[in-house]
């Protein structure tokens, strides 16, 4: 076999778990490395640490397996790991149906993404080694779940930096192009083929229901108590508002919700769900909020919800200038840093848009905040949102700190798994 021996002064990162093998933590490679090869990968004194597969092409030379040195990585090989894999979210996940059942580093298979949509399961093969052994994939993933179909989401381009090419495609059965899945005891429809990503992005499921407290028990700073009222000769509790009307929307208590880059709709559904009284729905793509309205409308809470296609960053100074306020507003932007070198533009995008959205935000209300750029480091994320109040002339309490769901595990030592950043602030005026 094939050895790969790493240097004598390199940070001992493999052995505290990360899985990747960088080009530059490699003194030799020992024989004739084929690429998408098993390796054994060494250290400078000849001592096993674990193996992989290799592509000698790629920065990420190697890409870790196991630790065992006579595991076979082979058919049963797989089909262990997704049996794992599996267990594990039908041990954490509600619906384990509606899950990410194998995300890749963090089952023990590097560069191997599916999510699963009831009976179709939606893959991606990020590596050169996991391309090699896509046969045993698919069967694998046959036998353990039985799907109806199972579709390649493979158009995405770090398959370049694998010399693989985009595509996308059926690789098992048959596999429609939407699929209905429910989530929080909420519907969805999932466009698989022209979906972002896999179609669905399960990692904010915990973050969506998490603002179920916010949502209620906003009717009297809106003006509206309960007052025992004569209705039809009775005698009845109900909410009255300043002018002494009385209030027939059931959801009079209920919040006032912004939610930008609204994508699927799925923290305006979850806000709908839990008792908002209206929630405006904005995103920049026209195709973005036409499926919002789909999956709005499926769960019959259209005439709670006003749709905008805008760009966010213009919306919320336009609606500053205005003097409009909302009880919650919603940040879920998409990946504003891509690269290192992008963190500085990043930071700039990440206080402008957390200070307007802070400023639209009645004091004693929430600012619901994400970041999904692993480059934005935590403590850089809550250090710009801190930058922003201080401009924003605002004190913040914080209410809730979470990361990818429990279908998203992370590995101890390999901080790339951190990647997703969700906040929950309570917003309170300065002066």
């Amino acid at each position: 076999m094939t050895r790969v021996q790493l240097h004598k002064h390199r940070k001992k990162r493999l052995e505290a778990g990360h899985p990747w093998i960088y080009q530059s933590e490699v003194a030799q490679v020992e024989g004739d490395a084929v690429p998408g090869e098993i390796v054994e990968v060494v250290n400078h004194q000849g001592h096993f640490l674990a193996q992989g597969y290799i592509n000698p092409a790629s920065q990420m030379i190697v890409r870790i397996m196991s630790y065992d040195p006579k595991e076979k990585i082979d058919y049963d090989f797989f089909l262990r790991k997704i049996r794992e894999a599996a267990a594990f979210r039908t041990r954490f996940v509600d619906n384990p149906k509606a899950c990410r059942v194998l995300y890749g580093e963090a089952d023990f298979l590097p560069g191997l993404i599916v999510d699963r949509y009831n009976d179709i399961l939606v893959a991606q093969v990020l590596s050169l080694g996991m391309e090699q052994r896509l046969d045993w994939i698919r069967d694998a993933l046959v036998e353990v779940f039985s799907p109806q179909g199972i579709y390649l989401r493979n158009d995405v381009p770090v398959r370049q930096l694998e010399g693989l090419e985009q595509g996308k495609g059926v690789l098992y059965g048959e596999c429609p192009r939407e699929v209905t899945i429910e989530e929080n005891g909420l519907k969805y429809i999932v466009d698989i083929i022209e979906g972002q990503k896999t179609g669905f992005f399960y990692d904010q499921r915990e973050n969506r229901a998490s603002i179920q407290p916010l949502m209620k028990g906003w009717g009297e700073k809106h003006g509206i108590t309960l007052q025992t009222v004569e209705v039809e000769n009775e005698n009845k509790l109900v909410p009255v508002d300043k002018r002494g009307k009385v209030i027939k929307n059931p959801f009079w208590d209920g919040a006032e919700v912004l939610e930008c880059f609204t994508h699927t709709g799925s923290f305006t559904l979850n806000a709908c769900k839990h008792g908002a009284k209206k929630v405006t729905a904005l995103d920049i793509s026209e195709h973005a909020i036409e499926t919002a309205k789909r999956n709005i409308t499926l769960n019959g809470f259209l005439h709670r919800v006003d749709f905008v296609v805008a760009n966010a960053f213009d919306y919320l100074r336009e609606q500053m200038e205005a003097e409009r306020s909302w009880d919650v507003v919603i940040l879920d932007p998409p990946a504003f840093a891509k690269s290192r070198g992008a963190v500085k533009g990043a930071c700039r995008g990440y206080k402008d848009i957390n200070l307007n959205g802070m400023k639209l935000v009645r004091s004693g209300g929430y600012l619901v905040t994400a970041s999904c750029s692993y480059h934005m480091s935590p403590d850089l994320f809550l250090e710009t949102i801190q930058e922003a109040a201080v401009d924003a002339k605002k004190i913040l309490r914080l209410i809730e700190w979470r990361g990818a769901g429990k279908d998203h595990p992370q590995i101890s030592g390999a901080d790339e798994g951190h990647y997703l950043k969700f906040a929950i602030f309570e917003v309170r005026n300065r002066r």
